[in-house]
């Protein structure tokens, strides 16, 4: 899998899900083939599409950040 099809799939999914998602949940429910998430495409995504993951009660959740004044 090439980096923007990991990114774009993620950004889609993670925008059809506003409360983001846990990795478990990305991976099994996008089919992804990384066991974990490559972190240089991590960071990568934090900068070009507002990634950001946060603590919660099942683990890591990720989420895309919304634009202020607007929708992403």
């Amino acid at each position: 899998m090439k980096y923007e099809e990991f990114r774009d799939a993620i950004t889609i999914h993670l925008r059809l899900h506003r409360r983001g998602a846990t990795w478990a949940d990305l991976k099994e429910g996008l089919g992804l083939p990384q066991r974990t998430a490559c972190p240089t495409w991590v960071r990568r995504m934090e900068e070009e599409v507002g990634l950001r993951r946060e603590h919660g009660p099942d683990g890591m959740i990720w989420q895309i950040r919304a634009k202020k004044g607007g929708r992403r």
